[in-house]
C-alpha cells in the first residue's frame, strides 16, 4: 500500500483518472493546445509548463491583442504574454494532486474490501487451511512419486528400523553418488553388517572427520520427522515407532549476547535432552564435550551416554533411541559394559598409502582413529605443520597396561578402550590418559640396584645385564 499499485486499472474510474493524469499530462496539453489554436485562430499559441509558473498559455506580443477574453493575463514578458484559463487551472490542480489522490483512492478501495472480508473471515480461515493442507499433501505426493519414496510402517513400540535410508536433500544434490545406509535401534533381530546397531537403543558412531557421521544421524532424524508428518520417506523400507519429540545437539554455536559461550550452549542443549527425553524420544548427538578439556569432555560424554542408555541417576531411568556421533573412542567400551543397550557403529574408510578414501558406509564395530591430520592436509594446512603434527601425535600415542591402581592427570591423548580402566559410579579416581606405564623386568632390576655401594666394574656388569634384559624382551 505504501507504493500503490495494489488495485489494477479498470476497477475504479476515479482511480484510473488520477493515474492517467500522472502518466499522460503531456498528451492532454498537446490536445488542449491544438483546440485553442483552432478555436481562436492563433497559430503561434503555445501551452507549456515550468517549475516556477506552473502551467500557462503563451502568445507572442504581436498576437496578444487578438487574445479572447477567456484567456486571463497572468504574466508579461519582453516578447510575449502569458495567460491562464479556468480549464487549465483545474487541470493543473488535478495533476499536482493526482499521486496523492490515487494513493488515497486505493486506500479507500482496500478498506472497503477489508470490510467485506471481515464478514467472511471464518470462511477465509477455513479456505486457507484447506489450501495449506492440499499444498502440503501435494508436495508429499510429488516427492513420493518423483523420487520413489516408500511408505513407512508406524508402530507403537519404541523401535527404529530403516533400510537403505537416504538423506532427503543430499540424495537429490549428490544423485547416484550418495551412499544409503541402514539404521536399527531397539529391534530384536540378530546384528549383521546390514543392520548394524540392531537390538540396542543407543548407537555410538565413531569414524574419521568428513566420513559422514553427521549426515547419517541427520538423515535418521529427517526420515523420522517426515514419517510423523504423514509423508513417504527416502528409504527402501522403514518401521518407525511413534516418537514424541526429536532432540538434537549438533553444531557449534554461542549466545554471547546473553553471556553464554559455545560450551555453555552445548551443555544447555544437553541438559534439555537429559531432563526431558522419554522412552519414546529420538535423540541425535553430534559430539559432546569438545569445548572443554579432554578429561572433562570425555567424562561428560561418557556420563551422558550411560544415562541415555538407561543408567539413570535418580532422575528417571530412560532409554530413548539415540545416535551419538563422537571422537571420544574411549566411550566405545560401553558396548561391553552395557550389553544389549549400547552398540558400536563406525564409518568405513580405506587407507591408500598416505591418503584415505571415504566409503560412507555405516558398519558394526568401533574405530580408534579420527584421521584428523589427513583431513587437515586435505584442507590445505602447510606440509611443515602436518609433519610436525605427526611427530607430536607419535609422541602422544602410548600403549597403556593399567592395573587399576595408578592414576594420572593428563590433558590430552588417547587411551586404548580394551585396556583402560574407566571408573564406575562408586570409584572416584581420575581417568588417566598419559602417565600409565607398562611393567618391565629391566625397570624392576634397576630398582633393586644399590648404586652407592657398587664399584665401577659392578656398575658396568649391571648395565650389561639390563641391556640383555631389554633386548630379550
Amino acid at each position: 500500500m505504501r507504493d500503490g499499485g495494489l488495485i489494477r486499472d479498470g476497477v475504479d474510474a476515479e482511480l484510473d483518472e488520477a493515474r492517467i493524469l500522472q502518466r499522460d499530462a503531456g498528451a492532454f496539453l498537446a490536445k488542449y493546445q491544438e483546440r485553442l489554436i483552432s478555436e481562436y485562430n492563433l497559430p503561434n499559441l503555445k501551452v507549456a509548463f515550468n517549475k516556477i509558473t506552473g502551467y500557462y498559455i503563451e502568445l507572442p506580443t504581436a498576437q496578444s491583442k487578438n487574445a479572447p477574453p477567456e484567456l486571463k493575463r497572468m504574466q508579461t514578458l519582453k516578447n510575449a504574454e502569458r495567460y491562464m484559463t479556468p480549464e487549465l487551472r483545474e487541470f493543473e490542480n488535478k495533476v499536482t494532486s493526482a499521486e496523492a489522490r490515487a494513493m488515497e483512492r486505493e486506500r479507500q478501495l482496500f478498506e472497503a474490501m477489508l470490510e467485506k472480508a471481515v464478514g467472511q473471515s471464518q470462511v477465509c480461515i477455513e479456505l486457507s487451511d484447506c489450501v495449506a493442507t492440499i499444498d502440503c499433501l501435494a508436495g508429499f505426493a510429488r516427492a513420493a512419486t518423483k523420487l520413489n519414496w516408500k511408505r513407512p510402517e508406524m508402530v507403537d513400540e519404541p523401535v527404529l528400523k530403516i533400510e537403505q535410508g537416504r538423506h532427503p536433500v543430499l540424495d537429490q544434490s549428490l544423485g547416484s553418488s550418495f551412499v544409503p545406509n541402514d539404521c536399527h535401534l531397539g529391534c530384536a533381530e540378530t546384528e549383521t553388517e546390514g543392520n548394524a546397531g540392531a537390538g540396542a537403543s543407543l548407537a555410538l558412531i565413531t569414524g574419521p572427520n568428513m566420513a559422514g557421521k553427521s549426515t547419517y544421524i541427520r538423515m535418521v532424524a529427517l526420515i523420522t520427522l517426515l514419517a510423523h508428518a504423514g509423508s513417504f520417506i527416502p528409504a527402501d523400507a522403514a518401521t518407525i515407532g511413534i516418537t514424541d519429540r526429536i532432540f538434537t545437539r549438533v553444531g557449534a554455536d554461542d549466545a554471547l549476547h546473553s553471556g553464554q559461550s559455545t560450551f555453555m550452549v552445548e551443555m544447555t542443549e544437553t541438559a534439555n535432552i537429559v531432563n526431558h527425553a522419554s522412552n519414546r524420544s529420538l535423540v541425535i548427538l553430534d559430539e559432546i564435550g569438545r569445548g572443554t578439556s579432554t578429561l572433562d569432555g570425555l567424562s561428560l560424554a561418557w556420563a551422558v551416554a550411560e544415562f541415555l542408555a538407561g543408567e539413570g541417576t535418580g532422575i528417571q531411568n530412560i532409554r530413548p533411541r539415540t545416535l551419538f556421533a563422537t571422537h571420544y573412542h574411549e566411550i566405545t567400551d560401553l558396548q561391553d559394559r552395557l550389553p544389549g543397550r549400547v552398540k558400536n557403529l563406525h564409518v568405513a574408510v580405506r587407507e591408500w598409502g598416505d591418503q584415505i578414501v571415504f566409503i560412507h558406509r555405516i558398519l558394526a564395530g568401533k574405530t580408534d582413529q579420527s584421521y584428523g591430520i589427513h583431513v587437515a592436509k586435505l584442507a590445505g594446512i602447510p606440509a611443515s605443520v602436518i609433519a610436525r603434527a605427526r611427530e607430536v601425535l607419535s609422541s602422544l600415542q602410548v600403549t597403556h597396561a593399567i592395573d587399576g591402581t595408578a592414576s594420572g592427570n593428563g590433558s590430552g591423548g588417547s587411551v586404548r578402550p580394551d585396556t583402560a580402566k574407566i571408573p564406575t559410579k562408586k570409584e572416584t579416581q581420575q581417568l588417566a590418559l598419559f602417565k600409565e606405564f607398562v611393567p618391565h623386568p629391566a625397570v624392576d632390576s634397576l630398582k633393586e640396584l644399590k648404586i652407592d655401594s657398587m664399584t665401577p666394574l659392578q656398575a658396568f656388569d649391571a648395565l650389561r645385564k639390563l641391556q640383555t634384559i631389554v633386548v630379550d624382551n
